[in-house]
């Protein structure tokens, strides 16, 4: 106990925090590499590489499959494949003793695809097309697992790296959608297998490699001299200008990443599992030991691990060589040239993360009804929820005795001295018994300063108690509009959304600078985890859209609410306080994503909604250990209370991901975090006593949210009795809104009512 008040003691001193983040910075910049593939040694050479006499005496045939993919801009010129297929079709010579054939490998834009079947049929080139279908890229998910959890997208470790280690991050988490659309090594399979049937020597290679006749001549002389050989190794040269290749005397230096050229009888195929831009053909150099300087590429803590030899490795040679098109980018094909081989990485991974977020993007909008609510029955309740529908209009009614409420209205002002501020002190940190110069407060976790709970006389000098009472009213009266029909109930709820934002005189500032300020600390600005005070936007904004979609708000008035999310969201996102919170590892994370997902997607910000949900999956598993546990709360004076609220914030985050057609109910981590395992974990102390810290009272009916959506989403949990339910009108519709439960939140769990799980309130006990 000493050494934890010498911890606060020392906390409260101003800058120590930010010392020991600035030393922890330096530190962290840049993470160790897992190794390096020159750490295998060299590789064991089989004394036998040749093949067996079968496969010497076939003749010396050969295909070329050439892999036409999607252009990605701006790492080529928009159109490029398709304008170097046709300088391949009009000026490549006939190669002697060699078949040509393409593969059309997963065009997304249809009439890209077309545009480039119409020329390989007029031409009477055979080929293959692997099409994209939408409805399979809609079932891939985002690669969680090889990202270290201190280098999720959210973290300050993240943020810190440089930006090539960050888009190497983001590909990393694209993988396998990377690998669909793509399909780079996919697809040199497809052309490694079918070519195998069709002659003795197969060239899988990209789409803009191009043969001279000389390159021909010499490459095809080189093969057949050296056919024992499985594996010929063919150099290539980066092209700036096609027509140089029209020259019968041009020979490029080609010095760069080479293409590999099988014999029908080879053992070893391309990893499917590294996506482009990733070292996917460099995977096999490595197998087969082929030197180079991706032997000195460090294998980063979010890469693919570095794979061992294969027991082919050595049975290669270096035959001939091959020029690569021009890809539009003069500046990125520069030869022996490091600027440029970065350039090219980074604009290869530019090019793929935008393309991959234009697909997502557009699956997004196929699932979505912005004027749905997220969160409510969009369906009235029926007259046999009578009981159900009387405490709704008694709270409506309440509601109605109040507000409207306005930021202007409290009784002291923030350091800003400006009332239009949202402003609330930080309400565990207390005024220091001793009162030194440089200690100004303690933290008594748990315990809350006068003034900072919820609805007491004190709370009217800061604004949190009318800031509960504008999203509580809101949505009450919303729901009762909807479901009473009484108009009187929409128009003061549409009042309440105006005095808060919209009427001048009135109107909150968008941003949260003077949330859970300690004076005299940070410049007397609020902390990151003031934030979470803004947590109940999710439902207040259905209420906007069930107001909206009544007319109580026009046109004009709902443009100048966006107007206002669009600046706090930008807060949100580019504040210090923005980017401490959506760092938190524990509940003010979880309340940070559903915060930002929330207004993302009324704002039709979908590219942020997009990546709020999927970083979401990483704090499952920074959150939630095997068992469901939830070590971050449990480690809180009040245990039990923050692991059901944060619980409160997956469950709506998750519905709100489901809204869209995402599915966080079933993510799994690799060491089985999840969401379920937390819920489970959770009920499973219906009843028995909570064994962890719970410094004060605490409401055992919160319980039953959580249970009820276990059961509406997985069924009855394991090791539970059941019984008949009782009806959901009878649940307790209001919650203290701390804990989390948004206001009549049984309405939804209606259809819940024959199956139930056993809960005695009586055995439960803290």
């Amino acid at each position: 106990m000493v050494l934890l008040n010498l911890r606060n003691v020392v906390a409260a001193v101003p800058g120590v925090r930010a010392f020991k983040r600035s030393i922890f910075n330096r530190k962290t910049s840049r993470p160790t590499p897992v190794g390096f593939p020159s750490d295998r040694g060299k590789p064991h050479v089989s004394t036998s590489p040749g093949g067996g006499t079968q496969i010497s005496e076939v003749p010396d045939t050969f295909v070329l499959w050439r892999i036409i993919g999607n252009d990605l801009f701006p790492r080529h010129e928009r159109g490029q494949s398709r304008k170097n297929l046709a300088f391949i079709l009009e000026n490549e010579p006939d190669l002697l003793g060699c078949q040509k054939r393409f593969i059309v490998n997963r065009i997304v834009d249809p009439n890209e695809e077309r545009l480039i079947i119409e020329m390989l049929e007029r031409t009477g080139y055979p080929y293959i097309r692997i099409p994209f279908d939408w409805n399979e890229y809609r079932q891939l998910t985002w690669d969680t697992s090889g990202v270290p959890s201190d280098y999720a997208p959210y973290t300050e470790s993240f943020a810190e790296l440089p930006q090539q280690a960050r888009h190497q991050i983001e590909m990393r988490i694209f993988r396998h959608k990377n690998n669909y659309v793509m399909n780079n090594n996919g697809a040199r399979n497809v052309a490694l297998r079918e070519g195998k049937k069709l002659a003795k020597w197969v060239l899988p290679w990209d789409g803009n490699c191009y043969l001279t006749g000389s390159a021909w001549r010499e490459l095809r002389s080189a093969v057949i001299s050296k056919r024992d050989v499985p594996y010929h190794i063919v150099s290539m040269a980066r092209i700036t200008e096609n027509s140089k290749l029209l020259d019968k005397e041009y020979m490029p230096e080609a010095a760069e990443e080479p293409q590999i050229l099988f014999r029908a009888d080879s053992k070893s195929e391309f990893n499917e599992d590294y996506s482009y831009g990733r070292r996917p053909k460099v995977e096999l150099l490595w197998r087969l030991g082929v030197p180079g300087t991706w032997d000195r590429w460090p294998i980063e803590p979010w890469d693919l691990a570095c794979p061992p030899y294969s027991s082919e490795a050595g049975q290669f040679t270096y035959s001939g060589w091959v020029a690569r098109l021009y890809s539009g980018k003069a500046n990125l094909e520069k030869q022996k040239d490091h600027k440029a081989l970065v350039g090219r990485g980074e604009a290869r991974m530019e090019a793929v993360g935008t393309l991959l977020s234009s697909l997502d993007a557009k699956v997004l909008e196929s699932s979505i009804d912005s004027d749905l609510p997220v969160f409510s029955n969009p369906s009235k309740l029926s007259d046999a929820s009578s009981c159900l529908l009387g405490k709704l209009r008694t709270a409506a009614n309440q509601a109605m005795s109040r507000g409207p409420y306005s930021v202007v209205d409290k009784k002291t002002l923030p350091p800003s001295q400006n009332p239009h501020d949202y402003w609330h002190a930080a309400p565990y940190y207390w005024p220091h018994p001793l009162k030194l110069p440089g200690l100004p407060y303690i933290r008594r976790d748990g315990l809350r300063v006068p003034g900072t709970r919820l609805y007491e006389p004190q709370s009217d000098n800061y604004d949190r108690t009318r800031l509960q009472r504008l999203f509580d009213d809101t949505y009450v009266l919303a729901l009762g509009w909807r479901n009473l029909g009484d108009d009187s109930f929409g128009r003061h709820a549409a009042a309440l959304v105006k005095h808060w934002f919209l009427e001048p005189s009135t109107a909150m500032n968008p941003h949260l600078e003077f949330a859970q300020v300690r004076k005299g600390h940070n410049r007397n600005r609020g902390a990151s985890t003031g934030i979470i005070e803004f947590k109940d936007f999710y439902y207040f904004l259905d209420a906007v859209r069930i107001l909206r979609s009544g007319r109580f708000l026009n046109q004009a008035e709902v443009i100048s609410f966006e107007n206002w999310l669009g600046e706090y969201l930008h807060w949100l996102s580019r504040s210090e306080q923005g980017f401490g919170e959506r760092s938190a590892n524990n509940n003010h994370g979880t309340y940070y994503d559903l915060q930002v997902a929330a207004i993302s997607l009324f704002l039709g910000e979908h590219k942020i909604l997009r990546r709020t949900l999927r970083d979401s999956r990483f704090r499952i598993l920074e959150q939630f250990d095997s068992d469901g546990a939830q070590p971050h709360e449990l480690a809180r004076t009040t245990s039990a209370h923050y692991c059901c609220f944060n619980l409160q914030g997956w469950i709506h985050l998750a519905m709100l991901a489901e809204y869209i057609g995402e599915d966080l109910w079933s993510f799994t981590g690799r060491d089985g975090q999840s969401i379920r395992k937390g819920m489970e974990w959770l009920i499973s102390y219906i009843n028995k006593p909570w064994p962890f810290k719970q410094i004060d009272t605490f409401d055992k009916d919160r319980f039953l949210p959580i249970l009820l959506s276990f059961d509406r989403k997985y069924g009855r949990p394991s090791r539970m009795e059941t019984f008949e339910s009782p009806s959901a009108e009878d649940l307790k519709p209001l919650f203290y809104p701390h804990d989390g439960i948004r206001p009549f939140w049984n309405i939804e769990m209606i259809s819940t009512r024959n199956k139930f799980l056993k809960f005695r309130k009586e055995s439960f006990a803290l």
